[in-house]
């Protein structure tokens, strides 16, 4: 039996590298490349919840086309649970989603959580989330985030297998002043809702420093994972899309997913991480080891 679970396992970490869009494991060390420092036990990947956040730029590419096709086809690959984009919709007029509905529940499997304010949006100021079928949505709402230039956020408490998570998903500005007063807000938000819940905030946060900035006022409370560089998607410089977890989470894994299409769907590539539940999780980090720090509209602001 022990035999059988020691293979079992050695073939679910191998899914679990290629899926993850990662190159390979340092043989002799059992470590992957890309800066993950071990492979998840076997009741870790029995437990984890995958996530991911991906701005796709309103599906337009590297090449300057709008090809949604390319950015269904990078869902796939990512294989989440839950997946935070950002800039679904287009910028003006009726701000039209980019990714059709009926082609994403036809080619990727995910179900969209509908945030949009007007009848042709999928988003809230282009924010969204998608779920795998099977997960149950209890609760959603739009954040009408402090601004200087149009932003928001969005919150969904969701059910996986019967575990509960809150997810929110987010943009922030570009603008250091304004990023401090967004994350406040939402940080406020969360700690006055009445039920707490297990949560990861994810999105494009706009923030240059590796871990200044915006990024203090969430690891106050929260572990704040780095995945790794995630723009320009040609050549990354930038650690712009971050995924945050509460204190009762921890990232087992995270990293940038690298795939040739994703080099091309939009300018942004997408960032994934493996969560579950702190009791027995060893918190790894994505592009530097060991280094994490520790349906209605709600308006928030200071």
């Amino acid at each position: 039996m022990a035999c059988l679970q020691s293979q079992s396992l050695a073939i679910l970490q191998g899914l679990w590298v290629r899926q993850s869009g990662l190159a390979a494991t340092n043989s002799g060390t059992g470590q992957v490349e890309d800066g993950l420092t071990s492979l998840p036990t076997f009741d870790q990947m029995a437990e984890m919840i995958r996530v991911a956040s991906y701005n796709i730029q309103k599906s337009i590419g590297t090449d300057f086309r709008r090809r949604p096709e390319r950015v269904l086809e990078v869902l796939v690959e990512l294989d989440a649970d839950i997946i935070a984009l950002q800039e679904v919709d287009r910028r003006f007029g009726e701000r039209v989603t980019s990714l059709p509905l009926d082609a994403i529940a036809a080619v990727t499997g995910y179900e969209p959580i509908l945030f949009g304010a007007r009848p042709r949006s999928l988003g809230w100021h282009g924010n969204t989330l998608l779920v795998r079928r099977g997960v149950e949505v209890l609760s959603q709402q739009s954040l009408v985030l402090p601004r200087l230039e149009p932003r928001g956020g969005v919150l969904a408490d969701l059910r996986i297998d019967g575990v509960p998570i809150r997810v929110v998903g987010l943009h922030l500005g570009l603008l250091g002043l304004w990023r401090k007063r967004q994350a406040d807000a939402v940080l406020d938000l969360l700690e006055a809702l009445e039920q707490p819940m297990p949560t990861v905030i994810m999105g494009d946060l706009n923030e240059w420093s590796v871990n200044g900035g915006v990024l203090t006022r969430f690891a106050r409370d929260h572990h704040v994972g780095e995945p790794g560089l995630s723009y320009p998607s040609v050549r990354p410089m930038f650690g712009f899309d971050r995924i945050i977890a509460s204190s009762d989470l921890e990232i087992v894994a995270a990293g940038v997913h690298t795939t040739a299409r994703a080099r091309i769907a939009s300018d942004h590539l997408p960032v994934w991480a493996n969560l579950q539940s702190s009791t027995n999780a060893h918190v790894l980090d994505g592009a530097q080891n060991g280094r994490l720090s520790g349906g209605g509209e709600e308006r928030l602001g200071r």
